[in-house]
């Protein structure tokens, strides 16, 4: 049942965490007391000032120059946040606070070599000696320097190093075809290119040399080409580049830090990239700074006692969230591979589920991230993890990435652990955070994200753009917050910002998703609301509809779309599923399907027609795409639905290009 409480606050989470800690602070330093958490997030949200001023104190950010005010201009877009500070991200996470020198502070494990583990103090110096090489490449602030690597050591020093200087990073995971690469560093266009030459994936070795001598010669602004022998440890780097043990050679600079402005560019991230060329969203040092220094103490409770993984790749922005862990104290565990390993021989077919609990319990992780469609994968596989190891050390789960359902929630607390927070979190690429998420002040309740977080002025908006409470809404954030864009890059009159966020609504930030706010602050998403489901003039959201569907056993993935009526009628609603190994759709389970969407949810669910297909066309971060697979399905070309180079299973998309044809491209 939605709002089945699953776990409370102990009596005294006040003492115990961190959001405490720092109530107490206000108290003491501020004369603020504030009696639950709802009225402390009303007052983050109307007194932005005293708010993010107070998140700028309690952490003790270091300005080379004190900011003249907190922010100027409170409409959006164009909120300048501490104009006049200067301060550099790269010293704020290699800061470390309450983690001693020889403290591990970064936990690298992979399927393509033995763990890598750097203390403070070594991190600190591969910095030191990544920027040096840097600086004897010529890079300076304001260059770019781009990493084709996976989420390993390596990738996370390069980004301090790279930042350290003023200089503006960029990642894109090495499974990223040559296409995605060069439609997102075309337009950055990077004088340094550092690249794996491959990586293994459960037992497969992936080369790719070829992609990196491609991308390097369709990209005329990169000078140097630095190789790390990542899949060949013993090669020597091609002619004409440089290795990574060139770039990190011996030095004796000494590590500083570039004071840049508190909008300065930090990195640039990119939307999927699905429908189109992606967004280069361009993030500053200040904004990420004070946005994660927030969500990782205040919300998510990490501290110096913690080592805290996400599972995530470099072109996912997952990746530089956790990379911010340091800057609480935290240590990172990162992993790069296959977390379903196939089965062994004699084994069940399914993939082996257990490799990233074995990672947790291993390295005796503390807060595991995730996303929700593993965690619903893990439930149908049956996996049992606190069966499977030792999951003592775990006091945190976060998911993100899709809409976690009641079923995902007590498979968690059934099977991992009773006694942990499950954070369910939901935010993007756009602003490198969740907006709404878990707090360890409030219970956690099935099927419900807890809370909107500090500083996020969220709200439901009913068609008419009015407020709405306890009704489904468009997602909107009416008040800035730091980490909105710097802007994209390339758009200097910041025209595609404004209609990315704020075509719909002027000054209001509208995300494209859709949710429902309780009267207790609780929120749940119903996917994206340009993928909404319309039947009879009543909007449906896809994630309670996947709920249901794949909850089947004989279903392992789907993907729903309506289909719209020219002529104003109903329209046609579509679903199309794929089926566990060896069945095949017939008219039983097609019954079945529609009688378990009648039930479950409403007559009004139940699709026009069910197909079978061989998989959903996904993002490289394992989002559904189902606004491509409508537009194939209404006869666009499968080239200008989708950008197929951001997929990770571009070839599934033939099987709607098909269907349309069969059906002459008919909407």
């Amino acid at each position: 049942m939605v709002g089945e409480v699953l776990w409370s606050p102990p009596a005294d989470v006040r003492d115990r965490s961190r959001i405490g800690a720092y109530l107490h602070w206000l108290r003491t330093n501020r004369g603020l007391e504030f009696d639950d958490y709802a009225a402390l997030w009303r007052w983050s949200v109307t007194d932005l000032d005293g708010f993010w001023r107070s998140i700028w104190d309690y952490f003790e950010v270091k300005a080379y120059a004190e900011p003249t005010a907190t922010l100027v201009d409170a409409e959006m877009p164009g909120t300048r946040w501490f104009p006049g500070a200067t301060l550099n991200y790269a010293e704020h996470v290699l800061r470390m606070p309450g983690l001693a020198d020889d403290a591990p502070v970064v936990l690298g494990h992979s399927q393509t070599r033995a763990p890598v583990t750097l203390t403070a103090a070594e991190l600190r110096d591969q910095v030191r000696r990544v920027r040096a090489g840097l600086v004897r490449l010529g890079v300076g602030t304001g260059d770019r320097v781009a990493a084709y690597a996976p989420n390993i050591p390596e990738t996370f020093v390069l980004m301090l190093a790279t930042t350290s200087l003023g200089a503006i990073f960029s990642s894109c995971a090495p499974e990223f075809g040559t296409r995605s690469v060069l439609d997102r560093w075309r337009q950055i266009e990077p004088t340094v290119l550092v690249a794996v030459d491959g990586y293994r994936y459960g037992d497969k070795p992936v080369d790719r040399r070829t992609e990196v001598a491609a991308i390097r010669a369709a990209l005329p602004s990169v000078v140097h080409t630095v190789v790390l022998p990542y899949l060949e440890p013993d090669a020597a780097p091609p002619d004409g580049t440089l290795g990574w043990a060139d770039l990190a050679a011996g030095t004796d600079e000494p590590l500083t830090f570039a004071p840049v402005p508190f909008d300065h560019p930090l990195y640039v991230l990119y939307s999927s990239g699905t429908t189109g060329l992606p967004k280069p969203i361009v993030h500053g040092h200040g904004g990420i700074l004070l946005e994660h220094l927030k969500m990782l103490a205040l919300h998510h409770d990490l501290g110096p006692a913690d080592r805290f993984f996400w599972f995530t790749t470099t072109g996912w922005m997952m990746w530089n969230f956790l990379v911010s862990g340091p800057a609480v104290g935290a240590a990172i565990v990162l992993f790069d591979g296959n977390p379903a390993v196939a089965a062994k021989p004699g084994q069940p077919a399914r993939p082996d589920l257990g490799t990233l609990w074995r990672l947790a319990a291993d390295t005796g992780t503390s807060y595991f991230g995730t996303s929700a469609p593993f965690l619903l994968a893990c439930r149908k596989a049956e996996l049992r993890p606190a069966d499977l190891v030792d999951l003592s050390a775990l006091r945190g789960v976060g998911s993100t990435g899709a809409p976690l359902p009641v079923e995902g929630f007590r498979w968690v607390y059934d099977t991992v652990g009773a006694d942990l927070r499950l954070d369910s979190i939901s935010g993007g690429t756009d602003v490198c955070t969740g907006f709404v998420g878990g707090v360890p002040l409030l219970p956690v309740r099935a099927g419900e994200i807890a809370c909107r977080c500090l500083g996020a002025r969220v709200e439901a908006r009913s068609a008419d753009g009015s407020p709405v409470v306890d009704q489904l809404g468009e997602l909107v954030i009416t008040a800035p917050m730091p980490s909105m864009p710097v802007g994209f890059w390339n758009d200097p009159d910041g025209v595609r910002y404004r209609e990315a966020y704020f075509d719909v609504y002027p000054g209001v930030w509208r995300h494209g998703d859709w949710i429902t706010i309780n009267e207790r602050g609780g929120c749940v998403i119903t996917g994206r609301s340009d993928a909404t489901l319309n039947r009879g003039g009543v909007r449906l959201g896809t994630a309670e509809f996947y709920s249901v569907v794949e909850g089947l056993p004989e279903v392992t993935d789907s993907v729903v779309v309506h289909l719209e009526d020219s002529e104003g009628g109903a329209g046609e609603l579509l679903l199309f599923v794929v089926l566990a190994e060896g069945l095949e759709l017939d008219r039983a389970l097609t019954a079945k399907i529609a009688r378990e969407l009648r039930t479950g949810l409403s007559p009004r669910h139940v699709p026009d027609e069910i197909h079978q297909v061989g998989a959903v066309p996904r993002t490289l971060s394992a989002k559904k795409l189902e606004v491509p697979v409508k537009k194939i399905l209404t006869g666009s070309p499968v080239d200008s639905a989708a950008a197929t180079g951001a997929l990770a299973n571009p070839e599934s998309l033939l099987a709607f290009e098909r269907f349309a044809r069969e059906r002459g491209g008919a909407g």
